[in-house]
């Protein structure tokens, strides 16, 4: 559970939004039973609601226990008492996403409310709207500038929030790092380059996946995961701006010669040195990722930052800031690729965003209320660190 502060209404009545139809997995198109196939990996998976007429809503996977809740709230009332007593001290949160992902609808007023439009019903304070550090700031602005924008689809809406603050691809930008190579021999790692003493003893360079293209890899030889779960681990950014890029790298690889990082990777063309997150270094635990990022923040001592949207500060100005990835969950679809840190932020502020947008009336700004959702995920949102309750102790220590 996260720790904002909610309403009790346990006891206010509840009904299936009629925006949803539900349909149980073997009454689904053949063609969308295909599509859908590896959700039934998961045994408590029952269906799709499906939205009903026009508009933003997209189709939502659900389980087997939040399929019963919709079919009983297909006749208002409060929520159930077995719902009660199997959700325990959850059951009141549980109750207030789903009637703000407008699964369910609560009554208010004489009439039943959803989304943004329940705010004032679910949430025990005003919205969170300072921010409180420049990446927070920075992070406020690309939410309000992805709803001045005129797109009704939330897998576009969110590669916008997930490309702020790139620098745009210029002619100049293209005749200094003009190809793979180039960007190469400006990072000294070509071969015979200044900086490859530095990667030949530590570090394997790893052949990547299409989707990967975009980066020089590395693997250490050293670092070990332990007991740590798999695919379970802490991101640095280091975010220089693009002129400093050689010098900021030449600093990284000297710290990360002693440190417990097992992977780093940096853009390998213009594009990628252009984009924010152009140098990520992974760790499998906060200690160490704080310890370098120590290291490296008292020798780059003054580089002008670019600053990485949706990150946590953990230096003043930026130029070094922190993240996890979600860890795996079941019911991915096999063409679906895992979510880093920043596109699982980006993903659900988009909808949260596109959802209040689209609201019958406002009773506060899009950008709010995606930001107070995203709260109820266990992020941070002052500072956009993720809380404790997201599933990594150490995160509670950012």
């Amino acid at each position: 559970m996260s720790n904002v502060v909610l309403r009790n209404i346990e006891g206010a009545d509840f009904r299936a939004s009629p925006e949803y139809q539900l349909v149980v997995f073997d009454r689904l198109p053949c063609e969308q039973q295909d599509a859908l196939k590896d959700l039934t990996k998961d045994p408590d998976f029952y269906g799709v609601l499906v939205p009903q007429g026009s508009g933003i809503r997209s189709a939502k996977s659900v389980s087997q226990d939040t399929a019963l809740l919709f079919l009983t709230l297909s006749t208002p009332c409060p929520i159930p008492a077995y719902v009660r007593t199997k959700l325990g001290d959850s059951c009141n949160q549980t109750a207030a996403e789903l009637v703000l992902d407008g699964i369910l609808e609560i009554a208010h007023d004489g009439h039943f409310v959803c989304g943004s439009e329940a705010y004032e019903v679910i949430y025990g304070g005003p919205p969170i709207t300072k921010p409180g550090d420049p990446l927070a700031e920075m992070s406020l602005n690309a939410l309000k500038y992805a709803q001045a924008l005129d797109i009704d689809d939330s897998v576009r809406l969110s590669a916008r929030l997930y490309l702020y603050n790139r620098v745009p691809l210029s002619t100049q930008w293209k005749k200094k790092f003009p190809t793979r190579d180039a960007v190469a021999a400006i990072l000294g790692i070509e071969s015979g380059g200044a900086n490859r003493r530095y990667l030949d003893g530590r570090w394997t360079s790893l052949k990547v996946s299409p989707q990967q293209e975009g980066w020089f890899h590395w693997e250490s030889r050293t670092s070990q995961r332990g007991n740590i779960a798999p695919r379970q681990g802490y991101k640095l950014y280091l975010s220089p701006q693009p002129k400093c890029v050689r010098d900021a790298f030449r600093v990284l690889l000297e710290v990360l010669t002693e440190s417990n990082a097992y992977h780093f990777k940096v853009g390998n063309n213009a594009a990628g040195v252009l984009r924010p997150d152009k140098i990520v270094i992974y760790f499998w635990d906060f200690e160490s990722l704080n310890q370098t990022a120590r290291q490296i923040a008292t020798r780059l001592e003054g580089c002008p930052p670019q600053g990485v949207p949706f990150t946590a500060c953990v230096t003043d100005d930026g130029l070094l800031s922190w993240g996890i990835d979600p860890l795996p969950q079941e019911g991915v679809l096999a063409w679906q690729e895992r979510e880093s840190w920043r596109l699982w932020v980006t993903n659900r502020l988009a909808v949260a965003l596109l959802a209040a947008k689209n609201a019958p009336s406002r009773t506060l700004e899009p950008w709010q209320f995606a930001l107070e959702r995203l709260r109820l995920d266990n992020v941070n949102t002052e500072t956009w660190a993720p809380q404790a309750a997201f599933g990594h102790p150490a995160a509670a220590e950012g």
